[in-house]
């Protein structure tokens, strides 16, 4: 008679502790437009979670937040307000503002003046900017007058104010996506989320394990400016991931190819023979940063900057019509050496 009572009262703790888990195995996304690209989410759905819609609406008020305040393609925007100040003035901006500001001019100093957030001139100079025109190549004199206004020493920040001394312009594009990044995964892991894939504009991070119990892979695109093609499959858990390459965003003169990636030390595009690399990093900004740092370094002093600071690395080099990688010994020990696709 025990038995028999017990029995229903198993079945119905067995059920409800299924449906439990059920519920907390359950993938859930979400997408949309921002920053003149698109974002995408993707979460494992757990007990104190919120609903859909209301990480949607968190993740989407802090993408309109950070568009408002860092986009250069917004004439109304904090940035673009700052850039259109005259030399030795200041400005209220936001904190994001500072935090990448901040950020970065050490970027900046890590890299030896590979990474530098006020190339705007230049990039507009070359065709590359929100304010280029056309692509075209500048005359020796015209890049030495932009570079007059390039440089984070020509930046301070003072309280919540950003000054400058020159008419310097700031570009974040090198980290926002990266920054953007890490703070909707900041609200997404303060609401509960444990386990997550979130890109932004391409770059991305990813935490956890799936419902299924698999990690979450990503596929690093091989440099083809004619399809896309998966080079490394690569599993993440707690890594920002960030690639940067020449092999879409370029022009060609007189059979010369110039790429959008400037080299701040002669204001003019890379020419050595490194495609693309991508940087792996618990910080998705410093990712995104490093991978352009990179770009701009090259296949060798890139190689030996990502080794002595232990930065897992992937790189991407040309040798005639082929593509041949190498990777930093901190992305080996990740990821093994692997074969490309």
């Amino acid at each position: 008679m025990i038995k028999a009572l017990l029995q229903p009262v198993l079945t119905a703790a067995l059920a409800a502790a299924l449906t439990g888990c059920l519920f907390q195995d359950r993938l859930e996304s979400f997408d949309g437009p921002t920053m003149g690209s698109t974002y995408s989410i993707k979460y494992v759905r757990g007990d104190g979670v919120p609903a859909r819609d209301v990480l949607q609406k968190e993740t989407e008020r802090i993408l309109a937040d950070l568009d408002r305040q860092l986009s250069t393609y917004r004439a109304d925007s904090d940035i673009a307000q700052f850039n259109r100040l005259p030399a030795g003035q200041c400005q209220a901006v936001p904190e994001a503002v500072r935090e990448l500001v901040a950020a970065g001019e050490r970027l900046s100093r890590q890299t030896g003046g590979a990474l530098d957030l006020t190339l705007e001139p230049l990039l507009d100079l070359w065709g590359f900017g929100p304010q280029g025109r056309m692509e075209r190549i500048p005359s020796e004199s015209e890049i030495a007058t932009a570079r007059e206004n390039v440089g984070h020493r020509h930046l301070r920040i003072e309280g919540e104010q950003l000054c400058k001394d020159v008419a310097a312009q700031v570009d974040f594009n090198s980290i926002a996506a990266g920054y953007a990044v890490d703070r909707v995964v900041a609200r997404l892991k303060a609401l509960g989320v444990k386990s997550y894939l979130v890109e932004i504009t391409g770059e991305l991070k990813a935490e956890g394990h799936k419902p299924d119990g698999q990690p979450w892979r990503i596929a690093i695109e091989a440099p083809r400016d004619d399809q896309r093609v998966a080079q490394r499959i690569v599993e993440l858990d707690g890594l920002g991931v960030s690639t940067s390459g020449d092999y879409r965003n370029y022009f060609e003169r007189d059979g010369r190819r110039y790429s959008h990636t400037i080299d701040p030390t002669t204001g003019a595009p890379i020419e050595h023979r490194l495609a693309a690399v991508t940087v792996l990093h618990p910080s998705t900004l410093e990712a995104d940063g490093l991978s352009t740092a990179l770009m701009v370094l090259g296949p060798d002093k890139g190689l030996e900057f990502a080794n002595r600071h232990q930065l897992a690395a992937l790189f991407v080099v040309r040798q005639g019509q082929q593509f041949v990688s190498t990777s930093s010994t901190a992305f080996k020990q990740l990821f093994g050496e692997g074969e490309d696709k």
